[in-house]
């Protein structure tokens, strides 16, 4: 087979180069030069060893022709995996599983091919990071015990793909892409053309043998996938594991998915024996809940079709330096700037000189505008040293003018509220009064703007 060699392209133009450039020469355009393989055309024009080369005989067919009648997902023992995929295991899917260092990616994958064994399927792990034995203490720590399961230490992508091709497995795990390599490029592993080179195929095995394939990719210290724009159109879905390594729980989140919805997210808790659903999370996430102290409201976000109630805390503290500073855990930094604003020219609150620090409990990252007003009455709590009334949650997108502005699947969110034992709801009037109907026992009270859902949440006294 023909060797490939490496060039430097850019991903604007297109423009080749056999050395880097920091700038473009072609279209000028700054860091878009990224190392390439690239295979030397044969006699008759096709790239050696490429897909086009082997699949010159294939004729195209009709739609009507084509079936999918015969392609049946296969469910993951582990439920919330199952969801965020999109009910099980598409064969022939290729699947890029990414997170921060320790956060539980490997753990994870093993519990779902030790399930997945368990139910009958062959599962080939390959490891490129650690040894067989390795990955069996830890097999052995969460009770894994299928003969079912086979463990594969390797990094090379040929010896990987033949040891793959004689087992035929339903799914194959690969762990992690950045440290296997192919012997036909001369760039070093983890480089951006032997992953790309790999991952290529890792697919062209994963449609022609119809087999599931993972793969596990490191993330950079920006938060995204190494080589995030090489590999994520390569896959069928990339899921990222998210959380604070120091937090017990984990937020499993599709950001792509050809087979299935992105809004769905599976929650685990990381335990001593590995990765514990969490069926429940809006009562985990509440569980530790001190309702009695100021700064700390309850707001109901939505994760797919999954409302969740979450608790918010927000502290303000008189500015120990010039610029006041401004802290978000688990929430947008920019968002926050925004509402503190709108708190101090809509509200009248004197936050401007106040350091203002807000964290989401749990370790969750809440990205909707829902969780706006939770945001700003757990500061404007602060602020006052008045608690948030007993027994009530707050839901709302918070406007430049102070407006309130309604939010989606609503009648989910008041449902979950109230089988959580809250009796109250502060929410937009923009919801229009005929068209939501709260649950027997939960009263919603509906505000205009922020200062006066402010003033029905927090505490007179």
């Amino acid at each position: 087979m023909a060797k490939t060699r490496t060039l430097y392209v850019c991903q604007q133009c297109d423009h080749q180069s056999s050395g880097y450039y920091g700038r473009c020469p072609e279209c000028g355009a700054w860091g878009s030069m990224v190392e390439t393989a690239v295979r030397p055309e044969s006699s008759n024009g096709a790239k050696a060893g490429g897909r086009a080369q082997r699949s010159a005989t294939r004729e195209p067919t009709r739609l009507d022709q084509i079936t999918s009648a015969g392609i049946q997902r296969r469910p993951v023992p582990i439920g919330e995996v199952s969801r965020v995929l999109g009910g099980g295991v598409v064969p022939g899917s290729l699947v890029l599983v990414g997170g921060d260092p320790g956060i539980g990616k490997s753990t994870l994958l093993l519990q779902c091919a030790g399930g997945l064994a368990a139910d009958g399927a062959t599962v080939l792990y390959v490891t490129a990071e650690e040894s067989e034995q390795q990955v069996k203490l830890r097999a052995d720590r969460l009770g894994i015990k299928s003969t079912n399961l086979y463990l594969y230490s390797e990094t090379e992508i040929e010896s990987v793909i033949a040891a793959a091709e004689k087992l035929n497995p339903t799914v194959t795990i690969v762990d992690s892409i950045q440290t296997v390599f192919s012997s036909e490029i001369t760039s070093a592993a983890g480089s951006v053309s032997q992953v790309r080179d790999c991952t290529a195929r890792l697919m062209d095995f994963a449609k022609s043998r119809e087999t599931a394939v993972f793969i596990v990719g490191h993330v950079t210290k920006e938060g995204s996938i190494a080589g995030p724009r090489v590999l994520e159109h390569m896959v069928d879905a990339v899921l990222y594991l998210e959380g604070e390594r120091f937090h017990q729980y984990r937020i499993l989140r599709a950001v792509k998915n050809r087979f299935g919805s992105i809004d769905e997210v599976g929650v685990f808790e990381m335990v001593e024996a590995g990765m514990r659903e969490v069926v429940n999370p809006s009562e985990a996430f509440l569980e530790e809940r001190s309702g009695n102290a100021a700064g700390s409201a309850v707001t109901v976000t939505v994760e797919g079709t999954r409302p969740i109630l979450v608790e918010v805390q927000g502290l303000t503290a008189d500015a120990a330096y010039g610029n006041a500073r401004r802290t978000a855990n688990g929430f947008e930094l920019n968002r926050l700037q925004m509402l503190v604003a709108v708190l101090a020219r809509r509200v009248g609150l004197q936050v401007n000189d106040q350091d203002i620090f807000v964290n989401v409990v749990g370790g969750l990252r809440v990205r909707e505008p829902a969780a706006d007003l939770g945001i700003a009455v757990a500061i404007a709590s602060s602020f006052r040293e008045r608690r948030v009334r007993p027994g009530t949650a707050v839901v709302g997108e918070v406007g430049l003018s102070g407006e309130l502005r309604s939010v989606s699947q609503f009648e989910r969110r008041l449902g979950e509220a109230q089988r959580l034992g809250f009796g109250r709801v502060v929410a937009p009037a923009a919801l229009g009064r005929g068209l939501v109907r709260p649950p027997d026992g939960l009263e919603l009270v509906r505000a205009g703007s922020l200062q006066e859902a402010i003033r029905y949440a927090i505490d007179s006294d």
